[in-house]
């Protein structure tokens, strides 16, 4: 058990970046109160249960899980010892549309040789190309690591020597699939290691080209699965917490911060002040400084500041408790035949596709514990435009927007299966971009401010905001960025930043960290594959 210190910090929101924070600090002795509106711990990474069906809200990928090892073993535990993770092979299964033509269907596996075999089929170069790939984006990785694990706080941070190594490396004139084109000669070859940028909300046409490392995190490491859903990590992480002395407030919505001066006096949570030397906000981070920090201490971030930045897209969500079984994969991302219209309706011209791409999760495929025997728990997203398209989600007449995506996406989950689903619906909830507004998520962003190269390093709020004392961020509004791994390296800088100010010993300096090479080797040896 670790000693007390008597220093104070209390955490705006139970998401994973916030019960991350909290075991961190905990773990290098500060005291921590973890203040949740909602009744349950996880935020966007919450369960969302229609009697015996159980889905996550929002992510369902996992990745990287050597980043969450680090934090359980900052604190003398062992991620294992509280979640089971199950590495999926394939991966995921693509389904990439042809304007008249068959879809192209590849399943993606991490064993290279193979996946190289089956770029091949779409085009021989390609399939040689992917080796060369692999290699140069995990020197890339390995070039960009130190970057995205230390805090960006001004310019003179752009001397920084591991920047400067990473440099040449970035290609910053280039977006991914610009970069893509140095390797793969079949666009459905670059739609298969572009499409991740949809993880940050972003088109692979404007994504920076730094992100090309985000496929390859998936080959290196392998994608996972944690028993009952990433929501279980969640679980883990407040049970890890509680065994701290963490106390975690679920149904306690913070109102605004208090400040003597600059300086963070208290939290306001269900109308009653609640005291601490220091504040984490692990709220959507636009969402927090415009609405939790008075706007007179925010020279850095007004308001107007705040809108004029852009923001990721947005999600439509169906939770779908099927009766049978689906013959899906656990991962199946279906792309729109016209792909590159598809993203300019999102992103640009900000109008609903009558061809989305859809993105089907079905983990009953291997995790019994999320439905009834026999039956499916299937979790269907389709990328939108944020609220500041004007779409009306209200609407709930057949023309509706809701009304109308939840046809194109159902009628795409039927094309998958080879019948018509609709029959076999037997609890159902949808998720609009209104309705993630309505979470306090700023115009319904659901992957936050977007990652274009004036919004990375210290052009995203710091994790020390300025301007206020004592006030800090977590989460994917704040470096390095929106994805749960990523997430948790947020937490990692921002609670090493607050130990320190505090005097006390950051809990990750105690262990060894977990090199890069011990992060392959156990992702590629670690658990048995799970294949659905």
């Amino acid at each position: 058990m670790i000693a007390q210190s008597g220093l104070s910090v209390g955490v705006v929101g139970a998401g994973p970046g916030g019960l991350a924070a909290a075991m961190l600090l905990a773990g290098s002795g500060a005291q921590v109160d973890v203040y949740e509106a909602m009744e349950t711990v996880g935020g966007r990474t919450s369960r969302i249960s229609l009697g015996e069906y159980h889905f996550d809200c929002g992510p369902t990928f996992f990745l990287m899980p050597y980043v969450l090892e680090e934090i359980f073993a900052s604190t003398g535990r062992k991620l294992s010892d509280y979640c089971d993770l199950q590495r999926l092979d394939p991966m995921y299964r693509l389904v990439i549309g042809r304007q008249g033509q068959s879809d192209i269907v590849l399943d993606c596996t991490q064993d290279v040789e193979e996946m190289s075999r089956r770029l091949g089929e779409i085009d021989a170069r390609d399939g040689a190309a992917f080796a060369r790939f692999i290699s140069d984006n995990r020197k890339k990785l390995s070039a960009f690591e130190p970057v995205l694990r230390k805090p960006w706080r001004s310019f003179t941070d752009f001397l920084d020597m591991d920047l400067l190594r990473a440099g040449p490396m970035l290609a910053p004139t280039k977006s991914v699939h610009d970069w893509l084109g140095g390797y793969f000669k079949s666009p459905y070859s670059k739609l298969a290691m572009s499409f991740q940028s949809k993880y940050l909300g972003m088109s692979p046409f404007s994504c920076p080209s730094l992100f090309s490392i985000l496929p390859f995190i998936e080959y290196e490491y392998g994608v996972w699965h944690p028993r009952g859903g990433c929501n279980a990590l969640m679980t883990a992480m407040a049970e890890a917490c509680a065994e701290m002395g963490v106390k975690i407030h679920t149904g306690t919505p913070v109102q605004r911060l208090t400040f003597d001066g600059p300086r963070a006096r208290a939290i306001v949570a269900n109308n009653r002040e609640h005291r601490h030397d220091h504040v984490v906000m692990n709220a959507d981070a636009s969402w927090a400084i415009q609405n939790l920090i008075p706007a007179h201490l925010r020279r850095s971030w007004t308001d107007a500041k705040l809108t004029k930045m852009d923001y990721s897209c947005s999600t439509y969500m169906l939770y779908l408790g099927i009766k049978g079984e689906v013959a899906l994969p656990h991962h199946t991302i279906c792309i729109s035949k016209n792909y590159e219209q598809n993203i300019r309706e999102i992103a640009e011209t900000l109008k609903l596709s009558d061809d989305p791409s859809v993105y089907v999760c079905n983990p009953s495929a291997i995790d019994p514990t999320l439905a009834p025997a026999g039956d499916s728990s299937l979790y269907v997203l389709v990328p939108t435009p944020n609220n500041r398209s004007g779409i009306d989600w209200r609407d709930g007449s057949p023309s509706g927007a809701a009304s109308v995506t939840r046809e194109r996406a159902l009628d795409k989950v039927s094309n998958l299966i080879g019948q018509d689903i609709r029959p076999r619906i037997a609890a159902e909830k949808c998720i609009t971009p209104a309705d993630w507004q309505g979470h306090n998520i700023a115009f319904g962003a659901t992957f936050n401010l977007a990652h274009g190269l004036m919004q990375m390093l210290c052009f995203r709020p710091q994790h020390e905001l300025p301007d206020v004392k004592n006030v800090w961020l977590v989460g994917g509004g704040t470096h390095p960025g929106s994805g749960l791994p990523v997430i948790f390296l947020s937490s990692q800088i921002t609670a090493r930043l607050l130990a320190t100010r505090m005097g006390l010993t950051y809990a990750g300096d105690r262990p060894p960290n977990v090199t890069l090479a011990a992060a392959a080797a156990s992702g590629r040896g670690r658990a048995a594959m799970a294949t659905p």
